[in-house]
């Protein structure tokens, strides 16, 4: 027994490289990325925070620059609305032929005007603000839609780079148990099964980090273009998965989204408009006033001795579009309709927003607890089983291959407890974004929201 400690010592040297995953974790936010990373990038090259990637978003992201031309629209509808028609100004003629009475007729200009009664302006100016408030409340929402989807897929990165480290930590402990088996194998202190065993554990190590690799390359890709800038350089981020976990109450928070979504909000602005709308349909038969009159130069002779034209004239005239077959009642009929329907859009957005509400919640909840589990619990007993074979191995009382099972459960469960994390900011950026997903979904009035019931397993 004693001549197989000393033939695997130096594996077991090897293998007492590794630390744990809390040293990792705070490694990475402190000192950086492994030196691959580093000399892609180059030395001087600074972290991305998530601040510094929510203001490239807020810059550069297309469909916030759409949702603020869709204000501009509409408050320009809304000038529009309120606008007094214009005049008529024109030639008036009458009786024009020619003759030693008419002397050519009747010729002067007009002046014609409506005047607009019933509050059809004020109404019409009150229906147009509401639909610039939706647009407003839309714009709102889609900025959540892109600070959403920036946050989530910065957790994932920034997930996917410390699962890229741990995985290249394992990866050089096990390139070094290969270079000492081979050592030992020279010297007749090792198998040769024991160095294809040790190749073949080196080979499914490597895999993993081209697998992590591909996988942090992927994420990148679409968090750039989420923040609108598709050549953004691949740079390592700054951040920590392990701050401070977030505590969030059921009912208050659904409170606080159910009276903070700007989706309810463009829901109760467009109940308003359709409000004012109905309003506007029913004022629409009271008649405006027609005013024509003017100024004419007759030049028709005079029945007198002198025989002098007519001169100057002036005619006006007073009419109102009488509402005897047309009353607007389709109109009306139509707004009644959609006034319905603006209510029953406030009630849908309050359901679906609970709907969204519950698997995002539950996703939170259970990856809350088993980021406290694996932090609390199976991480320090992993951990432990592995120190105590470790320590079995030492006294020869375990034989090593025990030792390698209970290190590379440890791995797996600290990349687990890193997917934990991602999955437990994933859903905190979602509730806390009023459930608004889809940085680069167009907003509009059709808009359906995302189906938001699963978060990515893969982060």
């Amino acid at each position: 027994m004693r001549a197989v400690y000393l033939k695997m010592l130096p594996v077991f040297c090897i293998a007492a490289l590794i630390v744990s995953p809390h040293v990792i974790l705070a490694q990475e936010s402190q000192h950086g990325t492994d030196q691959n990373t580093t000399s892609e990038q180059g030395p001087q090259q600074a972290k991305r925070t998530l601040e510094d990637l929510e203001q490239l978003a807020l810059k550069h992201n297309p469909t916030l620059a759409q949702a603020a031309d869709a204000i501009q629209a509409a408050k320009g509808r809304k000038l529009q609305a309120g606008l007094y028609p214009n005049p008529v100004v024109g030639y008036d003629g009458d009786e024009i032929r020619p003759g030693p009475i008419t002397r050519g007729g009747e010729h002067g200009f007009f002046i014609q005007q409506d005047i607009v009664t019933g509050g059809k302006l004020r109404l019409s100016r009150k229906a147009a603000g509401e639909e610039q408030a939706q647009e407003e409340a839309r714009a709102e929402a889609q900025r959540d839609r892109v600070l959403t989807s920036v946050r989530i897929l910065y957790y994932k990165t920034l997930g996917a780079q410390q699962l890229l480290e741990l995985r290249q930590h394992l990866a050089e402990v096990a390139g070094q148990a290969v270079t000492t088996s081979k050592q030992l194998y020279n010297v007749g202190q090792a198998d040769e099964p024991d160095v294809l065993e040790a190749e073949a554990e080196a080979g499914v190590t490597q895999l993993a980090v081209v697998d992590a690799q591909n996988n942090r390359q992927r994420l990148w890709q679409q968090l750039a273009a989420t923040v609108g800038v598709p050549d953004l350089p691949l740079t390592s981020l700054a951040g920590n998965l392990e701050h401070p976990l977030p505590s969030l109450s059921r009912d208050q928070t659904l409170a606080t989204i159910l009276a903070a979504s700007p989706e309810m909000k463009a829901a109760e602005a467009g109940l308003r408009r359709a409000e004012w709308a109905l309003q506007r349909s029913r004022v629409a038969p009271i008649p405006d006033i027609q005013f024509r009159g003017g100024m004419r130069h007759n030049r028709e002779l005079l029945e007198s001795p002198l025989g002098r034209p007519f001169g100057l004239e002036g005619f006006a005239e007073v009419g109102v579009q009488i509402p005897i077959f047309n009353r607007n009642q389709g109109n009306v009929q139509s707004a009644q309709a959609e006034l319905a329907s603006a209510r029953q859009e406030v009630d849908r957005v309050r359901l679906s927003l609970e709907q969204r509400f519950a698997p995002a919640f539950q996703h939170y909840s259970n990856s809350l607890e088993a980021a406290e589990r694996y932090q609390k619990d199976i991480l320090p007993k992993a951990q432990r089983a592995y120190e105590l074979y470790l320590n079995k191995y030492h006294e020869m009382a375990a034989a090593f291959p025990r030792v390698l099972i209970a290190q590379r459960t440890w791995f797996q469960l600290q990349e687990d407890y890193i997917g934990s994390l991602v999955r437990l900011w994933s859903a905190v950026s979602e509730i806390r974004g009023m459930l608004l997903t889809g940085g680069l979904e167009t907003s509009g009035p059709t808009r359906q929201p995302m189906n938001t019931g699963t978060i990515d397993a893969q982060f």
